[in-house]
């Protein structure tokens, strides 16, 4: 069955679908309610709209896309053909709206909104749900999205508007980012249990330039520490393994495959031992950044507070 064309149509073939979604909008509302009841006066009063204004944005609505969506019978409409297959998409586009709009709602909320949180692997087993088990005491139906990845990532989750904060480190320098210094963590020279320098307490980073690395892969923070670190004590690191997460470069070395710049482990390995490094004064910078200019919602900034609150108290003891 072919759709009754109405002669002067707005819109040409060839417009832009932005613009045609553009223009359609604000009368697609309009035309479900008339469609569900059928009569302009019914349809006007349980939406609150004058009457006038109802018939007119229908009668554009269908001059707009040049099709015919009601029949009309005197003070009834009934939906034609082309109007019982526009409606369909319609109400499936509005309902998909308004779950749309109770979700961004129910984000924003102060009691029971949602924060997404981005954070380094190295934070994850502890530090992290410390925080959290500290912030949910006084929000305790606060929701998390929680992201772990390397820092380069995570700003780049920022800017794509995926992440609301995130925990890094080195601390970002960039326009378009505000980012706030809130610890250090100490990085250790982590070797083999059984490696010659396994009874050393305390070491000068150049005495291990002749040693294997394991490393964290290219455009890790923590990969450029250590580049920097063993730059400042005059040699360029032997890589064998690059991983992407620190506690499997810590199982790499307990086989004997190397050694590591790490931050301090969640719970002890016996096959490892820890040195501190002496020189160059060896720690990473621990800090959390966000979007600037961008307005945050209720439990954002909420979170975001206590955050900035734990500065010198970020990393447990």
């Amino acid at each position: 069955m072919q759709h009754q064309q109405r002669s002067q149509g707005r819109l040409s073939p060839s417009s832009d679908t932005e613009d045609i979604v553009a223009l359609l909008a604000p009368r697609l509302v309009h035309f479900a309610g008339v469609a569900r009841t059928e009569h302009v006066t019914r349809a006007a009063q349980e939406m609150q709209v004058p009457q006038s204004t109802l018939s007119r944005s229908v009668v554009r609505l269908e001059q707009d896309l040049g099709v015919d969506l009601f029949a009309r019978h005197g003070r009834t409409l009934s939906l034609t053909p082309a109007g019982r297959t526009f409606l369909v998409s319609v109400e499936r586009a509005l309902a998909e709206i308004e779950r749309a709009a109770e979700e961004v709602r129910a984000d924003a909320d102060p009691a029971t909104g949602k924060v997404a949180f981005g954070f380094l692997h190295t934070m994850g087993a502890e530090t992290v749900p410390g925080l959290l088990h500290t912030f949910r005491a006084d929000h305790p139906r606060i929701r998390f999205s929680l992201v772990q990845n390397h820092g380069d990532a995570m700003l780049e989750g920022l800017r794509a508007g995926e992440l609301d904060l995130c925990l890094t480190s080195p601390v970002p320098d960039a326009p378009d980012l505000v980012a706030r210094r809130l610890d250090e963590q100490k990085l250790r020279l982590v070797v083999p249990a059984d490696h010659r320098l396994a009874g050393r307490r305390r070491i000068r980073l150049a005495e291990a330039a002749d040693e294997t690395f394991v490393t964290l892969e290219p455009g890790y923070g923590l990969r450029r520490i250590t580049d920097a670190l063993c730059d400042l004590a005059g040699f360029r690191p032997r890589v064998a393994f690059e991983g992407e997460e620190a506690e499997t470069l810590r199982g790499l070395v307990a086989a004997g495959l190397g050694v590591a710049l790490l931050p301090p482990p969640a719970v002890p390995r016996p096959e490892v031992v820890e040195l501190t490094v002496t020189s160059p004064r060896a720690a990473r910078e621990i800090g959390v950044a966000w979007l600037a200019g961008r307005p945050d919602t209720p439990p954002v900034t909420a979170f975001k507070k206590f955050l900035l609150s734990r500065r010198g108290r970020l990393l447990p003891d």
